[in-house]
């Protein structure tokens, strides 16, 4: 009897450390990512500290060393950056773009990525004549020699119509649950290539032409610019200095030039071209799993930006959440069953460069093996439309891959990319944060960011809903992608969200359910053609 009483004494204090072993997970995620929350800290040294984050650009280059030393910092392994061809660092020095007659306005304004230097004050008049299409070259001749070009058509003032700040309601998320009837355009890559190889030649035309500097309107209203460009691949570099206009100075010019004489301007565009290494790098981290034959898991967002501000919600955001998830699961000890990778990807905003990287270099390449070399914007427009896919051996060890891309918002939930065999899954990992907004599951597809491409070799791949917040009215590549519009709660939401989710994928008794491996359409959409895309 007393070696019984003995026995069930024990059993008892051994309770509470048996409890203890087996606490609840999701708690531990919770009380990490609540009380002891990192993630504004990190994206604040992202934004105000280290800046904008152009692929190769020095800020880029200090933004790599930084994330990888904080991924190694908190315990991860295997902390590593993997290279990829890319192209020319660049970066802005000093600009300043003033109408000087009539009178002397100092205009908002930016230059264009990639664009040369103006090797010092540049003064010239203006002319308007917007450019589209290589047949409008025609018009112009003869007419832009000493001449700081007005390409784009001014248009008139595009006032809202509907609050720039905005939360999904049931009724919104509700709409994204539909499954999107696959089309198949195989033309789509020879009309993109042509817009890409238009950039170059309207660069040569304009040259050609006399013309000492072009500018482009601004697409949003507001005095909100946003300087993007294309041509960053070595021996791609135009010949003139280009800026980008806000609308409304931009417009100011064009009514001026229409009824008088042509306004001056004066153009400071101090930017710097470096070569030093033409490879962009992806940041890559991972908690090891216990079972080496079980694959991993991963969750990726682009670390690069445009350059008008700080590339705070695009994607400072998500590259903090990204790396958030990471710190919670590694101070919880957690040790799951599969590997949890973590990437911060550079290149996505010139054609998801460093993630199609790292499917053709991990997962799978497309097309045959004659087949030409692609580089830069030619290989996002083209990747899609080759034929084979050919699975690499570590193809079916990726078990579920997740991305994080559209701003700060608050995680809503899972887009499942038309796989309807994930959505009972899904629903079931979210069902514990339905209080806190993430339990929808919708079978939309999206594009435009980093699981695209892993998606095309049938791959897992899934991106968030998020609330949009304001972040395509105002944000998104513009001169206000500051600090500021960053929301501090939902971001913590959303490192918690998705924390979760990667433990349930690394844990789950089987890798999540993939469709066929892709092979090429026979069904396609004639009408989706245009008819007039030269």
């Amino acid at each position: 009897m007393r070696h019984l009483l003995l026995a069930a004494t024990a059993a008892v204090i051994a309770m509470p450390v048996a409890a203890s072993a087996q606490e609840n997970v999701t708690n531990r995620i919770i009380d990490e990512g609540t009380n002891h929350s990192q993630v504004m800290p990190t994206v604040q040294h992202l934004t105000d500290v280290i800046g904008p984050r152009m692929t190769n650009s020095p800020a880029m280059r200090v933004a790599e060393k930084w994330t990888a030393d904080k991924f190694a910092q908190w315990g991860l392994k295997n902390v590593h950056k993997e290279a990829f061809p890319f192209g020319r660092g660049w970066t802005i020095e000093r600009s300043s773009v003033r109408m000087t007659t009539p009178r002397v306005v100092q205009l908002t304004a930016i230059p264009i990525a990639w664009t040369p230097a103006t090797q010092g004050t540049l003064t010239a008049p203006v002319i308007v004549a917007p450019i589209e299409k290589e047949r409008d070259f025609a018009k112009y001749r003869g007419q832009l020699s000493g001449k700081i070009v007005l390409i784009t058509e001014p248009g008139t003032g595009d006032e809202p119509t509907t609050p720039d700040f905005k939360r999904l309601s049931g009724e919104d998320l509700s709409k994204l649950d539909q499954f999107q009837q696959p089309s198949y355009d195989p033309a789509a890559a020879d009309r993109r290539l042509k817009r890409l190889d238009y950039a170059k030649k309207l660069d040569a035309f304009l040259k050609a032409e006399g013309a000492v500097a072009y500018a482009t309107k601004s697409y949003r209203d507001g005095k909100l610019v946003t300087g993007e460009g294309s041509l960053f691949g070595v021996g791609e570099t135009g010949a003139l200095p280009g800026i980008q206009i806000a609308a409304e100075d931009y417009r100011r010019l064009a009514r001026l030039a229409k009824t008088g004489a042509a306004p001056t301007l004066e153009i400071v565009s101090d930017v710097r071209f470096d070569d030093s290494d033409t490879n962009g790098y992806n940041i890559i981290a991972e908690i090891p799993g216990s079972d080496p034959k079980a694959g991993y898991v991963m969750a990726g967002a682009h670390l690069d930006s445009w350059v008008a501000a700080d590339g705070a919600a695009d994607n400072a955001a998500g590259s903090a959440m990204i790396m958030e998830a990471a710190r919670i699961l590694a101070a919880t000890g957690i040790k799951p069953k599969r590997a949890i990778r973590f990437a911060l990807w550079a290149g996505e905003e010139q054609g998801l460069l460093g993630s199609l990287a790292y499917v053709q270099k991990h997962l799978a390449t497309r097309g045959g093996p004659n087949d030409p070399v692609a580089s830069g914007g030619n290989a996002y427009y083209t990747w899609s439309n080759r034929w084979p896919v050919n699975p690499q051996p570590g193809y079916r060890d990726l078990a579920a891959y997740f991305n994080i891309d559209n701003g700060s918002g608050k995680l809503r939930g899972l887009y499942a990319e038309n796989n309807p065999a994930v959505v009972p899954i899904f629903r079931e990992w979210l069902a514990p944060f339905s209080a806190m907004g993430a339990s929808t599951v919708v079978m939309r597809q999206t594009g435009g960011t980093d699981h695209v491409f892993m998606q095309q070799v049938g791959v897992p791949g899934f991106q968030f809903i998020q609330d949009p917040l304001d972040y395509f009215p105002r944000i998104h590549h513009t001169s206000v992608d500051t600090f500021d519009h960053l929301k501090a709660e939902d971001m913590r939401q959303g490192s918690i969200v998705l924390a979760s989710v990667l433990l349930s994928a690394a844990n789950a008794d089987k890798p999540l359910p993939r469709k066929p491996v892709p092979t090429q359409p026979v069904v396609t959409d004639p009408y989706a053609y245009p008819q007039d895309d030269d």
